[in-house]
């Protein structure tokens, strides 16, 4: 799977086999195969995807075989999944923020779940020897919980109310990235807690 890093929107290749373009050259008039093409290709240079967004539910985490330990209680909770990558720059600037998140919101709520996509463990281990992790983290290896939320770039995050619906969602880590989370998961905690109140 191919990622962009950051704010990089940079567009996914379309892979065609040597058959496939054998096979359309043949077979399709010239006007059709470059509309063809053009259809092909013009989702991805759109930003076009068919990923979660917001209002989803979020996919269930057990069902994918997550290798690491996922919080016990999530009912009820606002939850960050964030899913990173050791190569991944925006992600190790990312760490400093989701441990301040960790800090001042885990007392009335939020949970984090950094999800690593690396494909060899050492490499998420050595990442995390040098950015620590008070949060929950664990390894999609196979990579088909990214696959299964469309994730386009590094870090690519999700943030959840406390029904597991996608209600924010970020490609990328930059400062406004940070401040953002700040506002996003207060509007989140405050909606729970007058849910609560008589």
């Amino acid at each position: 799977m191919r990622y962009s890093t950051c704010d990089e929107k940079a567009a996914q290749p379309v892979l065609l086999s040597g058959r496939d373009l054998t096979a359309w050259r043949h077979s399709w008039p010239r006007p059709f195969l470059a509309l063809a093409v053009f259809l092909a290709i013009f989702p991805a240079f759109a930003g076009v995807t068919q990923g979660l967004k917001v209002g989803d539910a979020f996919p269930d985490l057990t069902r994918f075989q997550l290798e690491g330990q996922l919080p016990g209680t999530l009912k009820g909770r606002v939850i960050l999944v964030d899913l990173w990558a050791s190569w991944c720059l925006p992600c190790k600037e990312s760490f400093p923020m989701l441990r301040k998140l960790h800090q001042r919101y885990t007392d009335r709520g939020l949970v984090i779940i950094a999800v690593s996509v690396d494909e060899q463990k050492g490499q998420m281990e050595r990442f995390l020897e040098k950015n620590p992790a008070p949060f929950a983290v664990v390894r999609d290896a196979t990579q088909k919980l990214a696959g299964a939320v469309n994730a386009r770039t590094m870090p690519a995050s999700f943030l959840l109310d406390q029904e597991g619906r996608v209600r924010f969602v970020h490609d990328g880590f930059t400062a406004e990235t940070g401040r953002a989370y700040e506002k996003e998961i207060e509007e989140l905690l405050q909606t729970s807690s007058k849910g609560r109140n008589p």
